[in-house]
């Protein structure tokens, strides 16, 4: 691993039991983690606006409802909002979308994964965590084409086994793991918080 790009940003997806497992690792990070954190999670259209405030109590950084054409900052947790798709652009900047659902999810996990993959490439790590649906799958075989890093919840500690386990199964994953292992790996990765230009070269 040490031969592989750094890290410059992390995408999240789960469903459910998803807001116990995306808190425990958000209550993991330290307040200087340097990289952005984007993530989708399953909910019913109208609650997600409680998220930034729920997740608020794990997370030692700001966490916020994404907005359309918003610049991704590092050390900034930002989630979908209800019943909206939330794309990174090649500008590295924040989309909205209320296209058709996919994989029967808006917001799509899938979404996310495929459009953060195509802008940060292998500088990319991608986690699925607990969920009863498939919902990410090709998004994480996506990132994993384009030289991302893949991280999959053990699908035996989920609370739903369904989409750890079809995105273990479509795609593979780097990593298989509990989430204290998964909290711990990630704060492995907080020290490296690459500034604009350098992010920028490795895209060019």
């Amino acid at each position: 691993m040490s031969n592989r790009p750094a890290i410059d940003a992390v995408v999240i997806g789960a469903s459910a039991g998803g807001v116990d497992a995306i808190g425990q690792l958000l209550s993991a990070l330290p307040q200087d983690f340097g990289l952005p954190i984007m993530f989708v999670l399953h909910l019913p259209a109208g609650h997600s606006s409680l998220l930034p405030e729920v997740l608020g109590h794990y997370c030692r950084l700001p966490v916020c409802e994404a907005l359309d054409k918003q610049p991704i900052a590092g050390g900034t947790v930002y989630c979908a909002p209800a019943d909206c798709h939330l794309l990174v652009e090649p500008d590295f900047t924040l989309s909205l979308s209320i296209d058709d659902p996919v994989n029967f999810s808006r917001p799509s996990i899938d979404l996310l994964f495929e459009s953060a993959a195509y802008a940060y490439r292998a500088r990319l790590l991608a986690i699925v965590l607990t969920g009863a649906s498939s919902d990410g799958a090709n998004g994480l075989a996506t990132v994993r084409a384009c030289g991302g890093r893949a991280w999959v919840q053990q699908p035996a500690q989920a609370a739903h086994a369904t989409m750890p386990s079809a995105a273990i199964a479509r795609a593979g994953a780097d990593a298989i793991l509990s989430l204290p292992a998964m909290a711990d790996a990630l704060q492995a990765i907080s020290t490296y918080s690459p500034n604009d230009n350098e992010r920028q070269a490795h895209h060019d």
